[in-house]
């Protein structure tokens, strides 16, 4: 039973720490489609928000340590 609710306390934690983190990129483009006529609420435009967060999340990383290395001949 420990070990359940450790689960259930990590999903929780992964899922607030997810709504944080995609915040900023969600309610910028909330602003965005509201002055173009579209009026989502923040729980329509999530979905967008955590896209545009992994764009953004990926332009900026450095690819230093690529995964795809072990199926390489270097």
């Amino acid at each position: 039973m420990k070990n359940f609710l450790g689960f259930i306390g990590g999903i929780v934690a992964i899922i607030v720490i997810a709504l944080i983190v995609t915040f900023p990129a969600t309610w910028l483009l909330m602003l965005f489609l509201g002055n173009v006529g579209l009026g989502l609420s923040y729980w329509g435009t999530l979905p967008l928000g955590i896209i545009v967060s992994l764009l953004i999340g990926a332009g900026g990383s450095s690819d230093t340590l690529n995964v795809f290395n072990v199926f390489t001949d270097d």
